[in-house]
């Protein structure tokens, strides 16, 4: 699709020297790409002094998506915009220009006016300093060659930066930033890895096999840290906001009344999970641990003026 792109633009034939270096691929590569552009019958010309071109008028077909397809797509790119990550939103936008240079003219118009009344995330779109977040494609491509990959890592904790070699298997967006979850030579386990603070990301000849089977929602919710049991009672008209927003699995849900719901689910952050739970006031009630109970004693009466 690029190609042709190109031989329509160009206001000049092309040789194939200029297109293998403007697509940084092989002369052999070229001329493989010319004979599957041929067998789709697509009008390549080409004059042995001044290279290769298409006929004159010829044009793609405009994508032909349906208003809902469309309505999708949109939803979908205004979601990735209204993220904190400044190369995520640059993406989504040079692919929207992409799409619509090719819509026609009443599908251009209807996705316009919906850009512009489709709404993603308010408070983080309008609201957010906008954020590096890291190379997340330097790390797709190495997760979708099995490739280990080698970086330089910064730890919040100790204040330094060491050198890691991983092997990827997961690249997970939570709410504002990306992550790598991935086997540590280092650690020799499992680990995940906060991927704005990630540099010189480089993908090795190495190749892995994962060490074990790759069970994402594991990888996602289980921690190699000791992790504990939480359990609290929570409003039933906060319930559904809760589940939304847990940053972890639940693992019961009990009726014990006709306003409260029991939750259980396990976690290794004490002090955030606190923290977290304020958000819901008094519709939230610590049941267990007891440690969790003395962490939210103390927040609360920092909290309070003297």
């Amino acid at each position: 699709m690029k190609l042709i792109l190109l031989l329509q633009q160009s206001n000049k034939r092309l040789t194939v020297n200029k297109i293998a270096e403007e697509f940084n691929i092989s002369r052999r590569t070229v001329f493989r790409d010319f004979n599957a552009l041929s067998e789709m019958n697509v009008p390549v010309t080409w004059d042995e002094y001044k290279g290769y071109g298409v006929i004159e008028g010829y044009k793609i077909p405009p994508l032909m998506f349906t208003s809902k397809e469309l309505a999708t797509i949109l939803v979908g790119l205004n979601f990735v915009k209204s993220q904190v990550d400044q190369t995520l939103i640059n993406d989504a936008k040079g692919v929207e220009l992409k799409i619509k240079e090719v819509l026609p003219q009443d599908l251009l118009s209807f996705m316009e006016t919906l850009e512009k009344r489709t709404i993603i995330d308010p408070y983080m779109n309008f609201g957010s300093e906008k954020k590096k977040g890291g190379n997340w494609f330097t790390v797709s491509n190495a997760i979708a060659e099995n490739s280990t990959i080698t970086f330089s890592y910064f730890s919040k904790k100790n204040q330094d930066t060491t050198e890691r070699k991983v092997d990827p298997y997961l690249l997970v967006f939570y709410k504002d930033h990306w992550n790598i979850i991935g086997y540590s030579h280092k650690r020799k386990a499992t680990r995940n890895f906060i991927l704005e603070r990630v540099s010189n990301i480089n993908i090795t000849e190495d190749n892995f096999i994962p060490h074990g089977k790759i069970d994402v929602k594991s990888l996602i919710f289980n921690s190699n840290e000791e992790t504990r049991l939480i359990v609290v009672d929570i409003a039933d008209t906060e319930l559904d906001r809760f589940k939304a927003n847990l940053p972890t699995k639940l693992i019961s849900l009990k009726d014990i009344n006709t306003n409260f719901i029991r939750v259980e689910f396990e976690f290794n952050n004490l002090p955030y999970i606190n923290k977290w739970l304020l958000q819901f006031a008094d519709d939230v009630e610590v049941v267990s641990p007891n440690d969790l109970k003395v962490e939210r004693r103390k927040l609360l009466q920092k909290m309070l003026p003297n």
